[in-house]
């Protein structure tokens, strides 16, 4: 599929198959083209040229309402729509009717598995604060609380660990692997500019560049010296993070 926006071409034929319950993570430069093909995923946008399948849903033939229903969505912009004063387990509960802000009725059952949730992501004293007074650490892990309390086939992370610190990205990281480990864990998206926060259950990677995709495949494969060189376009050093994480760095 592709997309054109006037004379510019924002993406060019990608043409990318996710497995059911696979984990991916996709890498690139500002300007790439991740965000708004996540976007595309989601159902946000449509492409202008292809065919596009999500979720055994064909655009075109399916209610993209319904299918976003499936998908969850994190995202440090999606921050900026959610109502500072709302109690925290109510933007959870939110994740379940897919709004921003409760305007359904909702039982007590149901508030209590967003608790579980919240809980569950290792919020549990968070519950009963109102969402303006946390750090932003926090905020992106009530927004994944609220994304998993849709109970989601897909989950996208649109760059989550924009903001955080060394430690608070450590611990959002490590959430994000914990997920992965779950026995109806969803399929993951992972976007990111950074080869570090690629947590081992990212077993395949797509390196995305200028709108086209520069190469996809077992992360084995596609994180080597010689792959990310010819990627980058310029001169790169690795270090290995203990046994299964790669930082590169420009040399």
């Amino acid at each position: 599929m592709s997309l054109q926006r006037g004379q510019r071409q924002i993406l060019k034929h990608i043409d990318w198959t996710i497995q059911p319950r696979e984990n991916w993570a996709i890498l690139g430069l500002n300007g790439a083209g991740k965000t708004t093909m996540l976007k595309i995923i989601h159902g946000d946008l449509w492409p202008s040229e292809g065919q596009m399948e999500v979720l055994g849903g064909i655009f075109g033939h399916t209610s993209i309402p319904e299918l976003t229903k499936r998908i969850g969505w994190v995202s440090t912009a999606l921050q900026d729509w959610l109502h500072p004063g709302d109690l925290v387990e109510k933007i959870v509960l939110s994740g379940k009717f897919a709004s921003i802000g409760i305007y359904e009725q909702f039982t007590k059952a149901e508030l209590e598995r967003a608790k579980e949730i919240l809980s569950e992501m290792g919020g549990a004293k968070l519950i009963g604060k109102s969402y303006r007074v946390l750090s932003q650490g926090e905020r992106q892990l009530v927004m994944i609380a609220r994304a998993m309390m849709a109970e989601p086939e897909l989950l996208i992370l649109d760059e989550p660990c924009n903001g955080l610190d060394l430690f608070a990205r450590e611990a959002l990281l490590q959430r994000v692997a914990k997920i992965a480990t779950m026995p109806k864990s969803p399929a993951l998206l992972f976007v990111s500019h950074y080869t570090e926060e690629l947590m081992p259950c990212f077993q395949n990677v797509l390196l995305l560049k200028d709108g086209t995709v520069f190469q996809q495949g077992k992360r084995d494969d596609i994180l080597t010296d010689d792959t990310l060189s010819h990627f980058y376009a310029a001169p790169i050093q690795t270090a290995r993070i203990g046994t299964d994480r790669l930082a590169v760095y420009p040399r």
